[in-house]
């Protein structure tokens, strides 16, 4: 999701090489909607979860995003009742949250389980990806 970073030009990618799905922290769980479409209905075989280095979602836990939400709108209780209802899903590893991901699909019923499934890092200060699993 991160606007600072183009996963196509990273990745050496041309206009209709990949399915390139985004979203907040790269959560696995979010894209699995997609990727369930992407296998099953365009025939992707392979998937990169590939999280980032400097990234936002290392930077604070649920219960500060939640305060921030509640002071920004102290007359309005459904706004710190609808804060407490998500769960935001900071980490504090960046390794370990991709591998996590990694397992977290290749344990998806509803992902075919003969696609290869791979957990890399972009490192954004140097412009490298490595693989991590």
């Amino acid at each position: 999701m991160d606007a600072r970073l183009n996963p196509a030009e990273f990745l050496g990618l041309q206009d209709g090489d990949a399915h390139v799905i985004r979203n907040s922290g790269g959560l696995a769980k979010e894209a699995v909607r997609s990727l369930v479409i992407s296998q099953r209905l365009l025939g992707t075989e392979d998937i990169l979860v590939i999280h980032h280095s400097d990234r936002g979602m290392l930077t604070f836990t649920d219960e500060f995003l939640r305060n921030q939400l509640a002071k920004a709108h102290p007359d309005d209780a459904a706004v710190a009742n609808a804060a407490r209802g998500i769960e935001f899903e900071p980490f504090s590893d960046l390794d370990e949250s991709v591998k996590s991901d990694v397992a977290y699909l290749k344990n998806h019923p509803l992902v075919h389980q003969k696609a290869t499934i791979t957990a890399w890092v972009y490192e954004v200060e140097n412009g490298k990806i490595r693989q991590v699993a």
